[in-house]
């Protein structure tokens, strides 16, 4: 990595700056207060942003609400632009993020972009959650940080160095193992919880099985049993049906002595029926033999209703020619009254005009009243003829009906009369018929006898049949009770089936998880026999080489900038121990000078561990010193000009008050404050 530029806005005493790194050593100079530190605070911000604990009011300009830093990098050759800002709100915050990447930029998240920086630099992905240690023990580290890990307990100087090294991955490691491990007891014990019962589940299997065996055996012998039941069963109800049938043929001449009975009793109901119907017939008979009978009255008495019928037609046309005489008679006396209305009230004639004379008038008034007497008189004789019809026509009328009457009864007598044949006949019918009904009587006797002879005989069977209906019932509950246990056996024999198989399955699976104990307690051993204590002693050779290599580098850097007669070693959680003739020395009562030559020696001697070991980073050719030779002498001075070439990286930034120092590097940029904010002098 290589910084190229980095502007400022509103960050600390900053309003506007823009700063151009060059390659090579370059030296931040200026007065203390100057905003030196400031330039490597917004770089540490641009790539990474705040840090946990840091506010960003820190980093904001007091009296602004926003601010920002833009860094340019190169890194691999790729041309990359980071940009941050900061807002205030009711505290500050950070608000925007970009990246720009060979001028194809995005904006991300302050996750994302930390994320991005770190894969860019190819640090480790566990440093993406950490603060950015990996960056301050390799690149900037402020000098009373680092002052602070040398003052710091052993513990938390070892665990800190450990994870800037990376080798708290074997701790981790060595924690794992330890979490798999008592989570594996916990499986144990669970698993040897689940297989205590194994044993006494096989004993049982066994047990289950013996006992099926003896069951199958006995639902043999039951089921033969059963068989047997059933075919006496069968035998004794073949017999009872045979008994059944003769039963049957019993109640059926049993029901064919009921229907010769009835039809007994029918046939005699026939002959007393036959015989009233006898005797009336020879009552009938006897009576038309008694009756005297003339065809002759019947030809006489149709010829007088003849003649009767013939006057009464006679009749009949002159009640109408009278009529018709009579309507015309009171159609005149009609006319005429209306002509004497009218002449009686006309005055002048309708025909001539001229006024109708009073004696003209009562001649013709005169002659009309002559006319209607005229025809009154003929229509009242018209009236009395017309009466004297009718008389006439309904005296013979009473005569054609009595005559008819007459006829009828000698029709009926006629009828009846000759009807005696007939009854004759009938009479010698039903006299044979009831012959034949008593022949048909002795013959149904005959058959009754034989029948109810028959049904005596076959009554021994119905005992016979209670008897096998018994004998049948008591074979079917023996049968039924036989049944009963064929089943029973049965659905034990199911029962034991499914809890046989239920037991292996079960003794399947528990033996799956004593295989999987068997390995649990092999893992175990192992974790705890062979890999735990193979990590454990990976750990400590690799801390043992770390250290060795950090001693030699440490040694070398501390003597260049102390005198000789000081030894330097470190402990095994690598704390400095300063020796001198045979003294230890406190760090506490070293000068300033020598507490900073300590901690210089101590950070270069970082930097090439973790370089060595991390050697694919992407800031291995940038270092930044802030204030490396605070409390230095002029000899030390004068010493770092060799320290700083052996460094020997491609970017080197110093961050120093010091003007001796301007010698030593390529490049000076120099810093002043005017009224309160900081500039680079021009």
């Amino acid at each position: 990595m290589r910084l190229k530029k980095i502007t400022l806005n509103n960050i600390r005493s900053y309003e506007h700056q823009e700063i151009d790194f060059p390659e090579g050593s370059t030296l931040l100079s200026g007065d203390i207060g100057s905003g030196k530190t400031s330039i490597l605070l917004g770089v540490e911000f641009a790539l990474f942003g705040l840090q946990p604990g840091q506010r960003g009011s820190s980093l904001l300009r007091n009296g602004t609400k926003e601010g920002g830093v833009i860094i340019e990098l190169d890194i691999d050759k790729k041309d990359i632009i980071i940009e941050r800002t900061l807002k205030k709100a009711k505290t500050v915050s950070q608000d925007y993020c970009a990246i720009t990447i060979n001028k194809e930029k995005k904006e991300i998240s302050v996750i994302e972009l930390k994320n991005q920086v770190l894969e860019l630099l190819n640090y480790p992905k566990e440093f993406s959650k950490k603060q950015n240690i990996l960056y301050k023990f390799t690149v900037y580290t402020p000098q009373e940080e680092m002052k602070q890990i040398i003052l710091q307990d052993s513990r938390t100087r070892i665990n800190t160095l450990r994870h800037v090294f990376g080798i708290d991955r074997y701790k981790k490691i060595l924690e794992n193992a330890l979490t798999i491990i008592l989570r594996i007891r916990e499986e144990k014990r669970r698993k040897e919880g689940f297989t205590e019962s194994l044993e006494q589940d096989k004993s049982n299997l066994l047990s289950k099985e013996i006992d099926l065996e003896k069951k199958y055996s006995n639902l043999i012998l039951v089921e033969k049993d059963f068989l047997s039941k059933t075919e006496l069963r069968k035998k004794i109800q073949e017999e009872r049906e045979e008994v059944s049938l003769k039963r049957e043929e019993k109640i059926k001449f049993q029901q064919e002595v009921e229907k010769t009975k009835i039809m007994i009793s029918n046939k005699d109901e026939t002959i007393s029926s036959n015989v009233k119907i006898i005797e009336q017939l020879r009552n009938q008979i006897e009576e038309l033999q008694n009756i005297k009978f003339d065809e002759s009255q019947i030809l006489q008495l149709e010829q007088e209703i003849k003649l009767l019928k013939e006057e009464r037609v006679k009749l009949d046309n002159n009640n109408l020619d009278i009529s018709s005489k009579i309507s015309s008679f009171n159609l005149r006396i009609d006319e005429l009254k209306k002509l004497e209305q009218k002449i009686s009230n006309l005055e002048i004639c309708p025909t001539c005009l001229q006024n109708v004379e009073a004696v003209y008038r009562a001649n013709v008034l005169n002659k009309s009243h002559s006319d209607i007497a005229e025809n009154k008189s003929k229509l009242e004789n018209l009236e009395q003829v017309k009466k004297e019809i009718y008389e006439k026509a309904m005296k013979i009328h009473n005569e054609t009906s009595v005559n008819e009457k007459k006829i009828q009864e000698l029709s009926i007598l006629k009828i009846k009369y000759q009807g005696i044949h007939e009854k004759q006949s009938r009479l010698k019918d039903i006299e044979n018929l009831n012959i034949s009904l008593k022949k048909d009587i002795d013959f149904l006797d005959q058959h009754k006898d034989t029948l109810k002879t028959s049904v005596f005989e076959l009554s021994k069977f119905d005992l016979i049949y209670e008897t096998k209906q018994k004998e049948l019932e008591e074979a079917l509950k023996q049968e039924r009770l036989v049944e009963i246990n064929v089943a029973e056996l049965k659905k034990e024999i199911d029962v034991f089936s499914k809890q046989i198989e239920e037991l292996k399955e079960r003794v399947k699976k528990t033996e799956e998880v004593k295989e999987k104990l068997n390995y649990l307690i092999e893992l175990e051993d192992w974790l705890t026999k062979k890999f735990m204590p193979l990590i454990s002693f990976i750990e400590k050779n690799v801390m043992i080489k770390l250290r060795k290599e950090f001693l030699k580098l440490f040694e070398e850097w501390f003597c260049m900038l102390v005198s000789d007669s000081f030894n330097i070693r470190l402990s095994d959680d690598f704390t400095p121990i300063i020796e001198q003739q045979d003294y230890e020395l406190d760090y506490s009562y070293l000068s300033g000078g020598e507490r900073t030559a300590i901690a210089l020696a101590y950070r270069f001697s970082l930097n090439r561990v973790i370089n060595s070991l991390l050697s694919k980073i992407k800031t291995r050719d940038i270092v930044i010193l802030d204030e490396p030779t605070d409390g230095f002498s002029d000899q030390q001075l004068d010493k770092m000009r060799d320290i700083l070439q052996q460094l020997n990286v491609k970017q080197l930034i110093i961050v120093s008050h010091e003007q001796k120092i301007e010698s030593f590097v390529e490049n000076v940029i120099k810093f002043r404050k005017e009224n309160g904010i900081s500039v680079v002098e021009s």
